[in-house]
């Protein structure tokens, strides 16, 4: 009956039995968990706000063997959201981080990287800059969907092996969601690729920056939603196609003004 204490990010409770809460949660050493928090919905619980959607903790809890859920005694809270909820696309945003979470990531499997994308994207959306909310998203998409190994080649047809990026003579690009990868104009006519969207170059050249760059040092630029909302649109068809079901919380916050 191994005890732990977990720095984590909380992503979903759901309600169980009387006054006990399933709390689905990241943690930075051990992946996501799943555990019971007993009596956290009862008025003089210990838990206080430490169960919020994506609040930043330390998560106490122990694991007996041949048992999927753990035991969660307990939790300090680090860092609160309860900044952003006043602002409705930066609400959006905090759903569509915990939604992508709790059905992209597996479970037990642990990821340094993907704990510090999701310090890193709250963090500057708690900055409040103006277009943060499209900023944080839009790198969030991306580095969850290359950690995923669900990312294809951006910079070449997958049909044919065409350069699309030629900064003298780029070619226009195409995706699917039938099949993967990025598409040249000749393929995809000869392919018939039905219901074929583009990806345009701008967001092509953002991808290619943010992969090289952390989020506090992008190129200054002024965000808005249609900054770059091909490539939101694309990596969420990548998602969706990965896990066989459409994201509830993506197209709300793509109408977020």
């Amino acid at each position: 009956m191994p005890a732990h204490v977990s720095e984590a990010f909380v992503l979903q409770t759901y309600p169980f039995k009387e006054g006990d809460v399933i709390v689905s949660f990241l943690t930075r050493d051990f992946g996501k968990l799943r555990g019971v928090a007993r009596r956290a919905r009862r008025p003089k619980s210990g838990f206080g706000s430490g169960l919020e959607r994506l609040s930043h903790i330390k998560m106490s809890y122990f694991q007996r063997e041949n048992r999927d859920l753990v035991n969660v005694d307990g939790c300090d809270l680090l860092q609160s959201q309860f900044g952003l909820l006043s602002d409705f696309a930066s609400s959006c945003a905090l759903d569509f981080f915990a939604e992508v979470s709790e059905k992209l990531l597996p479970d037990a499997e642990p990821s340094e990287k993907y704990f510090r994308l999701l310090t890193a994207v709250l963090e500057h959306l708690r900055s409040k800059a103006p277009g943060a909310v499209w900023c944080a998203v839009t790198y969030f998409s991306l580095w969850t969907v290359r950690l995923s190994g669900l990312l294809p080649d951006l910079v070449s047809c997958t049909e044919c092996g065409t350069w699309l990026s030629d900064p003298e003579a780029p070619e226009r690009a195409y995706y699917s969601r039938f099949r993967q990868g990025l598409y040249c104009h000749y393929c995809r006519n000869d392919l018939r690729l039905s219901y074929a969207a583009e990806l345009s170059l701008p967001s092509r050249l953002l991808a290619a920056e943010i992969l090289r760059s952390p989020i506090s040092s992008l190129t200054e630029m002024t965000w808005t939603r249609e900054t770059a909302a091909d490539l939101r649109r694309f990596l969420a068809q990548q998602m969706e196609s990965h896990i066989e079901r459409k994201l509830i919380t993506f197209p709300i916050l793509e109408a977020a003004a």
